[in-house]
């Protein structure tokens, strides 16, 4: 698939509210097109230093696009994983077993709740690391496609600007996706019987809600960040997905293979 088309079809599949902070492909490359079509457009020319100057000004505000919209998340992020830990202690705390006002009905209700508010939570992060990967792809293809038009040197200084922006650093997001997992397993493990029927419900689960767009959002960064013919200095590390019960059971809720 084309990454035009790709990007669209991510950009269908995220939440609602993210759909106008993607990388701009469709505009950038037309500008590539105009550049490199132009009569005259010689390499270190006035009009061609002009036209570079427009496109890495482009550039440079789609990286303050991306990285003001990816703090926001992420600050966000923080504050919802610390007020998922906080519930989970306090209904332990008063509905468990050993709690100061114990009920197993209530302390059931609550927790899958919890549980549901978790995985969805989840499902935004990973949703959030493909933004940033989906992001870079688009910026490393672009500027890829410029310098083969134009015979311009911009591709390699330019991401190397990038690989130091905060939209790329995922490190954060990765460690509290690995801690949002631990705590489904230690706190909500998929029982056998949960894993038999979540295998003969995924269809139905799988057309809806966060699950669709988190089971695609792995795909997709499982199919930009893996190893090929193409794989070079610019391309992402091979995705290594966490073999965790929160991610066996998207797995088992979607009719599409993760891995």
């Amino acid at each position: 698939m084309k990454f035009g088309k790709r990007l669209k079809q991510q950009i269908q599949e995220t939440l609602p509210d993210w759909r106008d902070k993607f990388l701009s492909y469709k505009d950038l490359k037309k500008l590539v097109r105009l550049i490199s079509s132009a009569p005259l457009m010689l390499n270190g020319s006035l009009e061609y230093e002009k036209s570079e100057a427009e496109f890495v000004y482009l550039l440079n505000n789609e990286i303050e696009k991306f990285n003001a919209f990816f703090m926001e998340q992420e600050e966000d992020f923080i504050i919802r994983h610390k007020e998922l830990q906080q519930r989970i202690e306090r209904v332990i705390n008063k509905l468990g077993p050993e709690g100061n006002q114990p009920s197993e009905t209530d302390y059931e209700e609550e927790m899958a709740r919890i549980r549901k508010d978790i995985v969805n939570f989840h499902g935004e992060m990973v949703l959030l690391m493909n933004y940033s990967n989906i992001n870079y792809t688009g910026l490393a293809k672009i500027l890829k496609k410029y310098d083969k038009r134009t015979g311009g040197l911009l591709r390699l200084p330019f991401i190397q600007k990038v690989l130091q922006q905060p939209f790329f650093t995922t490190d954060l997001i990765s460690k509290l996706v690995k801690e949002c997992e631990s705590t489904i397993d230690a706190v909500f493990p998929v029982a056998e019987e949960e894993k038999i029927e979540g295998e003969r419900e995924g269809i139905t689960v799988a057309g809806e809600g966060i699950f669709r767009n988190t089971v695609a959002a792995l795909l997709t960064m499982k199919e930009i960040r893996r190893g090929s013919s193409t794989y070079g200095h610019f391309s992402l590390p091979p995705l290594n997905l966490p073999d965790s019960d929160l991610v066996q059971f998207l797995q088992l809720n979607s009719s599409i293979p993760i891995l």
